[in-house]
């Protein structure tokens, strides 16, 4: 059985809650086994999670759903960049995958409905090349 974990910036939570059931459903079809789901209050916090969890020799790989708006300043974006560096960096230490099922750097939130399905999905489908045998 392949072991994965999900870590979910709950910060909008209506649209995580709904990423997550999309994510989940996509897990069960390829036969993967969601051990833990770990909430996390935003994407800043995503990535000590995911070093903490992938650390453990029983969890084969991982995926993490949020949401970065644009805001009014560079915040955002800045912000976005160093967590989406800093999880394909832990891919690299731990040597297992990641998907990234983040919305953003920038969402307006227009955006935000259309893109909760595709970014679910590719956050597990991005797993199977390393996962599936």
């Amino acid at each position: 059985m392949t072991n994965i974990v999900a870590v979910c910036a709950m910060y909008h939570l209506d649209e995580m809650n709904k990423m997550l059931k999309i994510a989940t459903s996509q897990a069960e079809d390829l036969g993967y086994n969601i051990v833990d789901v770990i909430e996390v209050p935003g994407c800043m916090e995503i990535p000590l999670a995911l070093d903490r969890v992938l650390a453990s020799e029983e969890i084969d790989g991982a995926f993490c759903l949020g949401i970065i708006e644009k805001g009014e300043t560079d915040h955002g974006l800045v912000m976005g960049q160093g967590v989406l560096k800093t999880i394909l960096e832990l891919q690299l230490v731990h040597n297992k995958p990641i998907g990234l099922g983040i919305i953003g750097p920038g969402a307006l939130p227009e955006h935000v409905g259309p893109r909760i399905g595709p970014h679910a999905t590719a956050a597990v489908d991005a797993l199977r090349p390393f996962l599936d045998d």
